[in-house]
């Protein structure tokens, strides 16, 4: 296996972009900052592995013609949207029913659901990834690409969104920040459960609008 320096530079290339990406706010951001202030760390950090699959298998999709799917089909990119929109709305209603109970303490936390399927089922819920992917993709790797480049890439946007949300998990995870959710939690979760109902409707919304972004 030959490595040139215009591979390293494609490699590099697509995992700056896509890191930007990564740390730019949104449903994936809000569901790990909740869970690390109201469960646990490790559960934040659960989060984030579960949101670093989820990327692996849209990355993964992409690369083997999803994106094409996609525009062949425009009315499975529109199932797979309301699919995802359902899915945050779900979230935020659950969010707002819930708001005034109180924070479940040690074991009775495992009630609350599992944190790697959260995660993942947070990034599956949003398409449009697939979108982000196959653009950066045609742009930026070239179309005859050896087998490791491919697997290298797939393993790069992974662990970009891993490493990031590990960091946003641990950062809420500590006591401090725990302790003022604890005194404010009807408050932060009726704010979480707003965004995240704000996005899925804009993901309601786009499903029938004819857009791709």
């Amino acid at each position: 296996m030959t490595v040139t320096s215009s591979d390293l530079l494609v490699l590099a290339s697509v995992g700056v972009v896509q890191f930007l990406a990564v740390v730019s706010p949104g449903p994936s951001f809000l569901v790990t900052m909740r869970t690390a202030v109201a469960r646990s760390r490790a559960d934040g950090l659960r989060v984030a592995l579960g949101l670093g699959c989820g990327t692996v298998i849209w990355a993964s999709a992409t690369l083997s013609g999803l994106d094409a799917l996609f525009r062949l089909l425009p009315w499975l990119f529109v199932v797979m949207k309301l699919g995802g929109a359902l899915y945050l709305l779900w979230l935020a209603i659950g969010l707002w029913r819930h708001a005034a109970d109180p924070v479940a303490l040690d074991g009775a936390a495992a009630a609350q659901g599992n944190p790697f399927v959260e995660g993942l089922l947070t990034q599956l819920s949003n398409p449009k990834v697939v979108v982000f992917f196959g653009s950066i993709f045609v742009a930026m790797v070239p179309t005859e690409r050896p087998t490791w480049m491919s697997l290298a890439l797939v393993a790069i946007v992974g662990l970009n969104e891993v490493v990031w949300y590990s960091a946003v998990a641990t950062a809420f995870g500590g006591a401090r920040l725990r302790g003022v959710y604890l005194r404010a939690k009807a408050g932060i979760d009726r704010v979480t459960g707003t965004f995240l109902g704000l996005l899925g409707l804009r993901l309601l919304v786009g499903a029938f609008d004819g857009r791709r972004v």
